[in-house]
């Protein structure tokens, strides 16, 4: 079944100091899909991902968010209803693994300062503290977590929002090979336990892809290579498209490549 759409981008454009970073590059992306956003370094992606999280103006063309048109909409309103996950997280306190989970009520980096917590979003913390796998670990600090702790810790920060949309960046950065596959089980649990919110992963190693990926955006110097559904899109002759040399994408529920 096909949920409505909650990132609309048409046609868009984006100059940097004269130059085009983006070019002409167009996507949807509908309730409980979760979408890839591939290309390699430079390509785009983090300007994307601007669009998609209500922080940057498009040069020209379109971008609505959950059905508000840029230019007619306060963005400050928008952004409390997607989930942000950066694992180059800038937080400057010692704070325990449930208050940084509770930023996420507040949409801020720290605890605001005369803010209190209600019962209700204390038990709410707890609750997905524990559904990602975190219990026992609420009331450890963030210095003292391990990257793959600090990861699931900012999946929790961005959920408990409610957000319609999660915009995943780079959210394997820094992992170990068993941090990273804890991260991307946690990840697809998602679909089954939050099925109405849409994701944006960013990477450019398909071997960080979760197997729950169903779409996928492939760029390339600011342009669309491929555009569609994930197994359509992310093939050899596409990937080695976009990156510009002979690569061999294999799938076998989760995406793998190599040089060729």
């Amino acid at each position: 079944m096909t949920g409505a759409p909650v990132i609309e981008l048409d046609e868009v454009t984006f100059r940097r100091d004269g130059k085009k970073i983006i070019n002409g590059i167009s996507l949807t992306v509908r309730a409980g899909e979760h979408w890839a956003l591939l290309g390699p370094n430079g390509a785009g992606k983090s300007t994307l991902l601007g669009f998609c999280g209500a922080v940057t103006f498009p040069t020209t063309g379109a971008v609505r968010v959950l059905g508000e048109q840029f230019g007619r909409v306060e963005l400050a309103r928008l952004r409390r209803s997607i989930g942000h996950v950066n694992p180059r997280h800038p937080l400057r306190y010692a704070l325990t693994v449930r208050e940084v989970v509770l930023t996420g009520v507040t949409g801020t980096i720290d605890t605001p300062m005369r803010w209190s917590p209600t019962t209700a979003d204390l038990a709410r913390a707890d609750a997905i503290i524990d559904a990602l796998g975190l219990s026992g670990k609420a009331d450890d600090i963030w210095p003292t977590l391990s990257q793959g702790e600090r990861g699931r810790t900012l999946i929790a920060r961005a959920l408990i929002s409610d957000p319609d949309v999660l915009l995943l960046d780079e959210p394997s950065t820094g992992l170990d090979l068993a941090a990273r596959e804890q991260l991307l089980t946690t990840i697809d649990t998602l679909d089954r336990t939050h099925p109405e919110v849409a994701s944006i992963l960013v990477t450019h190693h398909l071997e960080e892809l979760p197997s729950t990926t169903t779409h996928a955006l492939l760029i390339a110097n600011g342009h669309t290579v491929a555009a569609g559904l994930a197994t359509d899109v992310i093939t050899t002759d596409h990937v080695s498209t976009a990156f510009a040399h002979p690569i061999e994408v294999r799938y076998d529920g989760r995406w793998s490549a190599r040089a060729r």
